[in-house]
């Protein structure tokens, strides 16, 4: 009773069942608790010690990390999002950032300058409150609770197509701006262009 284990078992264990996981797991048990004498005394079992966790089986260990340096940035570090002003007017930092909240709940919040943000935010904030903006993340401090961002653009309305589309691009990195005039020349010149019956011929009619 008194060895806590943390143990982990595989689809082989599941595949005999929650009996054989707790055969398994009293034997072990027993083998790690102590051994009770004919004449109630007690003596240390020669198994290993359970205080060491180096002497314990593999099984009952639970691996851990740590992240030590990020190789690389996959993440495009843009989020969309709305600005408001901070809760705490009498901070200084009321004076110089407002509050980024980015819609994708895994993107953490962060503070941007307000710099950055519309000439009349702070007087009318209520006009931006369903604005959408798109914020990059350049840091984030290890004593703080938020990030640092810098607003990128405004994008309009939250609800409308074409910013949440662009949104969405964005934070993904996609490129969509207009193609170059090298690829465009590369494209039938003659308007309105079909396909040849020929070409048809060959072809498998999916429209």
């Amino acid at each position: 009773p008194d060895v806590i284990i943390e143990a982990q078992f595989d689809g082989n264990d599941a595949e005999h069942g929650q009996d054989h996981l707790q055969d398994t797991l009293t034997d072990d048990i027993k083998k790690l608790s102590l051994d009770t004498g004919e004449k109630g005394e007690t003596k240390q079992d020669d198994g290993p010690k359970v205080n060491d966790p180096r002497l314990l089986p593999d099984k009952f260990l639970q691996r851990t990390a740590k992240v030590v340096y990020i190789l690389e940035k996959k993440h495009s570090r843009a989020a969309t999002g709305f600005i408001k002003l901070l809760a705490d007017k009498n901070s200084e930092l009321f004076k110089r950032c407002a509050m980024f909240s980015p819609v994708d709940h895994r993107v953490p919040r962060a503070y941007v300058s307000l710099a950055d943000c519309p000439p009349d935010f702070v007087t009318r904030p209520e006009d931006y409150s369903n604005m959408l903006f798109i914020c990059r993340i350049v840091d984030w401090k290890e004593d703080s609770n938020f990030a640092t961002g810098q607003l990128a653009k405004s994008l309009g309305q939250a609800g409308e197509i074409e910013p949440e589309t662009e949104g969405i691009l964005t934070e993904y990195g996609v490129d969509f701006s207009d193609f170059s005039p090298e690829a465009l020349e590369c494209l039938p010149q003659s308007l309105p262009w079909v396909i040849s019956p020929g070409e048809l011929a060959k072809r498998r009619d999916l429209r």
